[in-house]
């Protein structure tokens, strides 16, 4: 009897096209991070915040994964970035596939740092590696502080977490302690910084992150 394992195979071509777009960005001196969180943890704000820190020393590209519509490309677009948005149609995760398409259409030369921004969703897009040099979550304090316990994965790959709007900690229950707890509890190497892309608190020391990770790495 002959067996199909769909599921796996499909994770292990994911693996092998990832490896080709490591390769593809490395090898160009591309510094990449994969952006996670929950619908409206605030991703696209992060970038609207993050990017014109940057662009004085660092070209900036973004690939925005969204399920329908191009608002959050057109947002990052205005800030005169180069932005590849991809529509995956239902799908609830970019893969590798879909970000290697763009690597075809993007002038990698004259890129330094490559955001890709994934689908809202705690769940699969932990599950598919893109190529990236690193996985950033974002963690919204109007989600809850059991997320760590109940999306273990996510928190298992992330390099960093951001606990997002925290100027709305006064008002919501969210014990940030707990979270940070339990989310260590789950991946001890996980680097936490507390950021409100709203008042533009902890914007600075992801920053000098960024720069941190492109030197080990590096980039430029």
């Amino acid at each position: 009897m002959h067996e199909i394992h769909i599921g796996e195979d499909l994770r292990e071509r994911n693996i092998e096209i990832a490896e080709e777009n490591r390769k593809i960005l490395r090898g160009n001196g591309v510094v990449t991070f994969n952006l996670m969180s929950a619908p409206g943890a605030g991703k696209t704000s992060l970038l609207v915040a993050t990017i014109p820190h940057l662009t004085d020393k660092h070209r900036i590209a973004v690939i925005e994964g969204d399920l329908q519509t191009s608002r959050d490309a057109e947002r990052i677009a205005a800030l005169g970035i180069e932005v590849f948005q991809i529509e995956t149609g239902g799908v609830c995760h970019l893969d590798a596939s879909m970000v290697h398409s763009a690597l075809h259409t993007l002038d990698l030369e004259s890129i330094d740092i490559l955001f890709i921004e994934n689908v809202g969703n705690l769940v699969c897009p932990a599950e598919f590696d893109l190529g990236e040099d690193a996985r950033v979550m974002l963690l919204s304090v109007t989600e809850g502080d059991d997320k760590p316990k109940k999306y273990p994965l996510m928190f298992t790959e992330s390099g960093l977490l951001l606990p997002n709007k925290v100027d709305l900690l006064p008002h919501v229950e969210f014990d940030l302690e707990k979270a940070r707890h339990e989310a260590l509890d789950i991946n001890p190497k996980l680097e936490i910084e507390e950021i409100s892309c709203k008042t533009g608190s902890g914007i600075e020391a992801w920053t000098d992150w960024i720069e941190r990770f492109c030197e080990t790495r590096g980039g430029s």
